[in-house]
């Protein structure tokens, strides 16, 4: 279920909060961020930490500082800040005075309960393109034997 993001007129700012990993950073973030940059004014990007991911199980190329790093380079992001723990999300939202918290339509569902702090939207992924489905054709090609010349 999605909510329609309405711009805020006169001198209040839109303020939108998204989190991800943002490893091996492709089109599909680069077009994501630019979705949300386009529903406000300010958008702030919380990017997993290595030890966040840790707990996750997951297990990045690209470490923490260097993703954030690519993060401040997008001209669409206004604010970059660590998530450490899947608890911190109602309090960033507090913090910075969200009024929009996206997440791509993968999460659908699993942050309604923040709906009582701000509106929620989950948008549509960007289709054949993924970190997952990356590293995955990385493994492939490392794989494979050279080319005969």
């Amino acid at each position: 279920m999605t909510t329609e993001a309405r711009p805020l007129a006169g001198k209040d700012r839109r303020t939108i909060l998204t989190y991800g990993t943002f490893d091996l950073f492709h089109v599909g973030h680069v077009r994501l961020l630019r979705r949300l940059a386009e529903l406000g004014d300010r958008l702030i990007v919380a990017c997993s930490t290595d030890e966040f991911n840790a707990l996750k199980g997951k297990q990045t190329a690209i470490p923490f500082a260097h993703r954030v790093e690519v993060l401040e380079a997008c001209k669409h992001v206004d604010l970059v800040i660590p998530e450490e723990r899947w608890e911190q999300k109602r309090q960033d939202i507090v913090d910075h005075k969200v009024n929009l918290f996206a997440m791509g339509d993968d999460w659908a569902g699993r942050f309604d309960d923040l709906r009582d702090l701000c509106d929620v939207l989950y948008l549509p992924r960007t289709q054949n393109v993924s970190t997952t489905e990356l590293k995955e054709l990385i493994q492939t090609m490392r794989q494979r034997p050279p080319a005969a010349e």
